[in-house]
């Protein structure tokens, strides 16, 4: 059963942000979608936790440059 959450990351700042964090986090396996919003600097992922911890959503988003407010 898919799940969704949304995260916050405080150093979204513009649209190129959220697409950098959609190429990293699209091509982990159990992702069905991602939106992100650079003004309120949320993310919401729609992905299947049988396929994919949400730490390896974390850990893409940061390595990238934008990890997770938690």
């Amino acid at each position: 059963m898919p799940e969704e959450v949304t995260l916050e990351a405080p150093d979204i700042s513009c649209k190129h942000c959220i697409a950098t964090i959609r190429k990293a986090v699209t091509g982990l396996p159990g992702v069905q979608f991602l939106n992100g919003d650079p003004e309120t600097k949320l993310v919401t992922i729609r992905y299947d936790p049988a396929a994919l911890a949400l730490d390896e959503v974390e850990a893409a988003m940061a390595g990238e440059g934008y990890p997770v407010k938690k």
